[in-house]
């Protein structure tokens, strides 16, 4: 099974991304029956996607786990569903990488509101569970790149009608983000890449 695995860079002030160092590591794994390939995408509204179907259109991946953060979190949290949504609050001082803030805009003015994980996402949070690997599945993805980017996937899955399955998977924040910000809920980089891969061999059954 060819496996695409995305990450995406340090925004928000953060200078680091534990999803980053989750892909430098997953691509050294030798795991039998998956050919991993792994790819970083810029925390920018719509060139993360276009980065990422560039990818997709000549790899031909069976399977796409797309990673991000979500600080804050205490589990590893696989997406139910993306929403055709665009937005920054107004009252939020967010923005992407390159400053954009936008709002009530559509990923797709002519696509569905929404679109499920074409990733088997129940046994992908009971295979987890069972390692022991705090897991759950999460119905929001937000309406920041990481929407932006699983919805803008499994939307060109759709359009396409492709023979491949894809999807969303926010991790906590690291352990070394929690250094400085002691009271933010965080896993151990091990802990997080152990969840990857039970995924990944979760996938190849």
């Amino acid at each position: 099974m060819k496996i695409l695995i995305t990450a995406f860079e340090a925004f928000g002030g953060d200078s680091i991304n534990p999803t980053e160092r989750l892909l430098a590591d997953i691509g050294e794994e030798k795991i039998s029956g998956a050919e991993i390939h792994t790819l970083i995408l810029p925390v920018v509204f719509d060139v993360c996607a276009d980065k990422l179907l560039e990818v997709v259109r000549v790899l031909r991946p069976d399977a796409v786990i797309c990673c991000g953060l979500a600080s804050g979190r205490t589990s590893i949290t696989p997406e139910q569903i993306a929403i055709n949504l665009k937005e920054v609050p107004k009252e939020s001082s967010v923005a992407d990488n390159k400053g954009n803030r936008p709002f009530d805009e559509r990923i797709n003015p002519d696509g569905p509101d929404g679109l499920f994980s074409l990733l088997p996402v129940r046994e992908l949070v009971d295979s987890m569970k069972e390692q022991g690997i705090p897991a759950v599945i999460s119905y929001t993805a937000g309406t920041f790149i990481c929407n932006n980017t699983m919805y803008a996937l499994l939307d060109y899955i759709r359009v396409h009608q492709l023979p491949m399955v894809g999807g969303f998977v926010h991790f906590p924040a690291s352990e070394e983000m929690a250094a400085a910000k002691p009271s933010l809920p965080s896993l151990s980089h091990e802990t997080m890449l152990k969840g990857l891969k039970v995924m990944i061999h979760t996938l190849l059954l």
